[in-house]
């Protein structure tokens, strides 16, 4: 019972961080909003019935009942068919219509005497200033929250503290874990090193960290090394001989590094049996801007592959494949994350808060980068929108020629309604292998 209620806490504390960071989001674009003049007549978290509300000078401020997104509502979002004029008939043809559609639902937001106050009459600097300002907001929270993890949490790093001692020596190559009674003892077990243990110097060396003393003991093999640790506050000394055995080869950052086939690489070394206790060891704050820049880039990567992720879900989902750890997943894919995570045995709660907020902090970059594509409804797609009418002012400017207007950018709902489509198809898909073929990310 008690793994069932922290599972629930963790699904509830990630939905509040999903929703405080789309009401920030939504903040993003409603402060400049109203910095700029543009009329706000809503601002709402969450889709379809609104729950509550309440009204505060022009602007009705409210929480709905799909917690999938939020909106704020400005006057005057699309030009009408010509500038200063009204909106065009429409064609019989069903695009046209809803192009039509679009600018007769914009010109009703606009009473007399609000023109100046429309969102499409704005400076294109200032739109785009509105448009950015959501996507800034969430990208403001994932440094914060990178702050947060690596200067006051840190980066796990192995510690000079032995964690475990393996009793035989197994060759990396070998697909079992056990001891088999004709496997030669481990030189640690033999040594007497015991879990806990802290090395302090290899052959008078200072040790201060773990990489330190793997590099000595892969190059003694078969040689003696005089060993200090520290056991419940003493040192004692032991004498450790390194086995000539083949290992997993590893970086300078003591990962291990894996062949094209993805097997790990090995080679011949010295090998006594020792595992490290890892240590959270915080960073300064130089470290952060880089890992947000290393988090978007990989975002930028899954959101450039999109489709080849989206089959690759596809096939999870309906057949025998296995769903990529580092490919996209929904809501519910990471509500359940965050529910698995919690009610983990065995597992301190420093290292679940910790892990919960680098979620948080990774679900805000690819709210960042994902709202970024130029595509409407996306805040991407006004930018982009309001960049092109920039351009086309400057060049009209240029070679003196009359001012080309707005961009008409009711134009493109037909492409919108056709991405929504597809945003929805997508999103139902990973929540369906959310659901019957979840990511594992805990083992």
């Amino acid at each position: 019972m008690d793994s069932v209620l922290l599972f629930i806490l963790g699904v509830v504390i990630i939905l509040i961080g999903v929703a405080l960071s789309i009401a920030l989001h939504e903040i993003g674009h409603l402060v400049p909003a109203k910095l700029f003049g543009v009329k706000v007549t809503q601002y709402m978290i969450g889709f379809g019935r609104t729950l509550f509300s309440v009204k505060k000078g022009e602007t009705e401020y409210g929480i709905k009942a799909i917690p999938l997104g939020g909106y704020i509502s400005m006057i005057g979002m699309f030009p009408p068919g010509k500038e200063g004029g009204s909106g065009r008939n429409a064609t019989t043809g069903f695009m046209q219509a809803m192009v039509q559609d679009a600018r007769t639902a914009s010109s009703e937001t606009v009473l007399v005497g609000e023109e100046d106050r429309t969102f499409y009459r704005l400076a294109v600097w200032k739109r785009i200033i509105i448009m950015f300002g959501g996507p800034f907001m969430n990208l403001l929270i994932a440094t914060v929250l990178f702050g947060v993890i690596l200067m006051g949490f840190g980066t796990p790093q192995n510690s000079t503290t032995i964690g475990s001692v393996n009793q035989c020596v197994l060759p990396a190559t070998s697909t079992s874990q056990t001891c088999a009674p004709g496997d030669p003892a481990g030189p640690a077990a033999a040594a007497g090193l015991k879990p806990g243990d802290t090395i302090v110097s290899i052959d008078g060396q200072a040790i201060t960290t773990w990489a330190q003393s793997t590099a000595i003991i892969r190059d003694s093999a078969d040689r003696s090394l005089a060993v200090v640790v520290r056991r419940d506050g003493q040192e004692r000394t032991v004498t450790l001989v390194p086995k000539t055995n083949t290992v997993a080869k590893t970086d300078a950052n003591g990962q291990i590094v894996k062949a094209g086939d993805g097997s790990t690489e090995t080679l011949t070394a010295g090998f006594v049996g020792i595992g490290s206790v890892p240590e959270l060891v915080p960073q300064p704050i130089t470290s952060v801007l880089p890992a947000v820049g290393a988090q978007t880039g990989a975002v930028v990567g899954v959101v450039i592959h999109l489709p080849q992720r989206m089959v690759d879900v596809w096939n999870a989902a309906f057949g025998s494949g296995k769903r990529d750890p580092n490919g996209p997943m929904s809501l519910v894919g990471v509500g359940r994350a965050a529910g698995e995570l919690t009610a983990l045995d065995g597992v301190p709660v420093i290292d679940k808060v910790y892990t919960m907020l680098g979620i948080l902090a990774s679900l805000n970059v690819a709210l960042f980068v994902f709202n970024l594509i130029p595509l409407l409804p996306l805040d991407g797609g006004h930018i982009a929108g309001a960049l092109w009418e920039g351009f086309r002012r400057s060049i009209a400017k240029l070679f003196k020629r009359r001012d080309p207007g707005p961009v008409d950018m009711a134009k493109l709902m037909p492409l919108t309604m056709a991405v929504v489509v597809v945003l929805g198809g997508m999103s139902l898909l990973l929540m369906y292998a959310d659901i019957v073929k979840p990511v594992n990310l805990f083992g």
